[in-house]
Parts: C-alpha cells; sequence; structure tokens
C-alpha cells in the first residue's frame, strides 16, 4: 500500500509553519460559529432623524411651548430652527429630558438659531455654541454605538420686511435622515 502526504498548511513540506491565512480564517470561522454568527459583523450604524423649521419669534414662552407641542407630533432626534429672533439666549433641559438651546438675533431682530434634541440623544451632548447670530453648532460626543457628530445650523436672509407685512404659512417641518457610522 502507498502512502501519500497531501501538502497543506499542517503538513511537514511547509516547514512546519501553517499559513496565517488558512489559520486566521478557520480560527475565525470557528469563533464566529461558537457564537452563532456566520459572517463577520459589518460597521454598525446608527439613523439621526434630522428636521428643520423656520420659527420666527419664539421670543415668548407661549410660542416656545406651540413649537414644543409640535415637536411631540412628528419623530425627530434633532430639531434645528432658524429664525428666533430672540434677544436673550435659552438654554432649557423640560422634564421629559429634552433639551433645548436658543440663541440670540442681532440689533435689528434678524437671525438667531436654535437646536431641540430629543431625549433618545440628549445624553450625547457635548455642546451648543452660537458662532454668529446666524450660524450654531452642536456637538455630540461618542456614547455607545452612536459616534461623535457634529451639526451645523444655518439661518439664511428671508427678507428685511416687518412680521405683520408677511404671512408666513404654516408648513410641516422638513426631516432628513442621515446614517452615520
Amino acid at each position: 500500500m502507498l502512502n501519500t502526504v497531501k501538502n497543506g498548511p499542517h503538513s511537514p513540506d511547509s516547514e512546519g509553519v501553517p499559513s496565517s491565512a488558512a489559520l486566521g480564517r478557520t480560527s475565525t470561522e470557528r469563533l464566529l460559529k461558537s457564537q452563532g454568527q456566520w459572517e463577520l459583523p459589518g460597521p454598525r450604524r446608527t439613523k439621526v432623524t434630522i428636521s428643520t423649521n423656520n420659527a420666527p419669534t419664539l421670543a415668548s414662552e407661549s410660542s416656545i411651548e406651540d413649537l414644543f407641542m409640535q415637536e411631540r407630533r412628528i419623530r425627530y432626534d434633532i430639531s434645528s430652527l432658524a429664525e428666533t429672533r430672540r434677544r436673550q439666549p435659552l438654554n432649557a433641559v423640560y422634564d421629559t429630558g429634552e433639551e433645548r438651546f436658543l440663541g440670540t438675533c442681532d440689533n435689528r431682530g434678524v437671525g438667531g438659531v436654535g437646536v431641540l434634541v430629543h431625549t433618545s440623544l440628549s445624553m450625547n451632548i457635548d455642546s451648543f455654541e452660537q458662532l454668529t447670530t446666524r450660524i450654531g453648532r452642536l456637538r455630540l460626543k461618542r456614547h455607545g454605538s452612536i459616534p461623535a457628530l457634529t451639526i451645523f445650523v444655518v439661518c439664511a436672509p428671508t427678507s428685511t420686511y416687518d412680521e405683520e407685512e408677511v404671512a408666513i404659512p404654516e408648513a410641516p417641518p422638513s426631516s432628513l435622515d442621515v446614517e452615520v457610522s
């Protein structure tokens, strides 16, 4: 009877050193199978829904509460606000866990940006900074599977007319789904 030796990764003909590629793949496959997984895990993705609102005249508490009630009807993680026209900044944490940052307008009553951060992301807030009366920056820090994220809120000028002269139609807020990995 003739003995045949197959040259494989563990054969003496390969100088006693098994192929690292073959070992790595098989050991990884064995590990995944033992854990009940059959594929390597892909990159984790987190979906963040950002809504945008043109929110003129958020100077009074009643108008802030009206917007707050509107926001509860839509699904959002971060709501960016433009044209807030506030004279004083407002940083508030609500009993629901949501946080609101409202920046100030210029001396003519133009501009102002802000954000409303849903409870699901409020623990990720690093900072909100109003860079100018028309630009704000929200920084979210890494927390769990959610990576660090920076969101810029920009208020583009609309017109120089007084509020009484311009009728602003009621429009639903727009939203954008962003996947971060």
